[in-house]
């Protein structure tokens, strides 16, 4: 069964959706539905992928209408001072500090690769902590990673979390799906590459509602 996915703004040259947790965004030879997929069924020509949301990550993605689009886009998505991601996470515990840069490196197929992660805590209880993230840097993984490295694992990841933790939540509270969203998806007024501003943001999954409900004040 192939997920719905939402689309939160389309023009001549892009379409941005709100991709579901689960959904990998390309396909391959053990991959079931895959948003490229997808697209190619709902939308001729096929819209083009111009950048990468892990699987199990929901929220704002943008594809581009045709190759012109595709080109400029994926040019802008590589100076990250211009395209700003924000993200919400759920993670176990407290950070050290209520906003901070996580600067720690990734290995990145066998190298060490610099890695920025900005992040504000926004709320939370001793167990777990409502954070908003914005990627200095777009290593694979990112923010799960440099979150595992502090000590405060994404709930629900399964690569890199507390899996005692996760199976006790499962039990718990039901939770089945990594707690990290791409909220937000914003290009400044006056982007001369582009030639139009974009300030998209995507809707909280429900069951991503329903966990923060349960340690609000």
């Amino acid at each position: 069964m192939k997920p719905p996915i939402a689309v939160l703004f389309e023009n001549e040259y892009c379409i941005v959706l709100n991709k579901p947790a689960g959904l990998p965004v390309q396909g391959g030879a053990r991959v079931g539905a895959s948003l490229d997929g997808i697209l190619g069924e709902r939308w001729s020509p096929r819209p083009l992928l111009v950048h990468r949301l892990d699987k199990d990550t929901s929220g704002v993605i943008l594809v581009a209408k045709n190759r012109a689009a595709a080109a400029r886009f994926s040019a802008l998505f590589s100076q990250r001072q211009v395209i700003r991601k924000h993200y919400l996470a759920v993670c176990a515990g407290r950070p050290p500090e209520d906003s901070g840069t996580i600067t720690l490196s990734l290995e990145i197929r066998g190298t060490r690769k610099s890695a920025e992660t900005g992040y504000t805590r926004l709320s939370g209880e001793k167990d777990f902590s409502l954070l908003a993230l914005e990627l200095g840097t777009g290593r694979m993984h990112q923010i799960r990673r440099h979150l595992t490295q502090i000590q405060n694992p994404i709930l629900g990841d399964d690569k890199y979390g507390n899996f005692t933790l996760n199976k006790e939540l499962y039990k718990t509270r039901g939770l089945t799906k990594l707690l990290l969203h791409a909220s937000r998806l914003w290009i400044p007024q006056g982007e001369q590459l582009l030639g139009f501003s974009l300030d998209i943001t995507a809707p909280l999954p429900g069951y991503f509602q329903t966990f923060i409900q349960l340690f609000k004040p």
